[in-house]
């Protein structure tokens, strides 16, 4: 038995080398200005070892210098997604769609809905579970304090403060639900293609909408086929072939 927890340690760390190695060396590409081949390895760990918002990042950084402005905007969006308070990858994330040709203008939302949007895309969906399961347990120790409070000023305050947590452990599940939904489904995608026609229906002969181009962000809102129906910002709605977008 040991020697099989043993065998697993000193693998795990050369897994960890290795992706160690790798990272080392496409950072030494991007230093260097050899982009492709820096991509290249960002690419490869990321298939090997998983998701990370740095290499996210740094891979976005990489296509911006491409001049590949789709997808320097789709690694950073992966890198928010991962990492909501990621300021580097907020501004970079601005540079590159300071570039994009299709200037959308969205709809002003009332300000209290869209306090309540910002402040539910704060925080990941298993932080909000946690930060839920926090306030139940609060919640459960002011009913204690309700139930078996020998002074009566102890059991209002108890009745009180339980009923905020409980206000907030609710208020907390449904953001994770929420999140959550939203971080499975991945409804956000990025145009891929230098120019895309928009179709009214999901086949060729449709009629042309309006035309998209490379890094517009879009909202996936129906599937059928190899077409997806979407949706952008200012409330347009049309159908494009699923290779001119990558989801988020």
């Amino acid at each position: 038995m040991k020697k099989t927890i043993i065998i697993f340690i000193l693998a795990c760390a050369h897994v960890m080398a290795f992706a160690q190695e790798k990272f080392a060396q496409a950072n030494e590409s991007y230093a260097n200005g050899d982009y492709e081949t820096a991509a290249a390895l960002y690419e490869e760990i990321l298939q090997t070892e998983g998701q990370a918002a740095e290499l996210y990042y740094n891979l976005g950084n990489t296509y911006y210098k491409l001049n590949e402005i789709g997808k320097s905007i789709l690694n950073y969006e992966r890198a928010l997604r991962l990492r909501p308070f990621y300021k580097d990858a907020e501004y970079n994330l601005e540079l590159a769609q300071a570039q994009i040709i299709d200037k959308v203008e969205t709809p002003r939302m009332f300000f209290l809905r869209n306090w309540t949007v910002n402040l539910m895309h704060l925080l990941l969906p298993n932080v909000w579970v946690c930060l839920s399961i926090a306030f139940f347990i609060l919640f459960i120790l002011s009913f204690f304090l309700f139930a078996f409070g020998k002074k009566l000023s102890f059991r209002k305050f108890g009745f009180r403060i339980g009923v905020f947590f409980i206000g907030l452990s609710l208020l907390t599940f449904v953001f994770a639900g929420i999140t959550h939904k939203e971080f499975k489904e991945h409804a956000d995608a990025i145009v891929m293609t230098g120019v895309v026609t928009v179709k009214s229906s999901p086949d060729k002969s449709g009629t042309d909408l309006f035309v998209l181009h490379e890094g517009t962000k879009v909202t996936i809102r129906d599937a059928l086929g190899e077409w997806y129906e979407i949706g952008f910002g200012n409330g347009n709605v049309g159908w494009l072939k699923a290779t001119n977008i990558e989801r988020i």
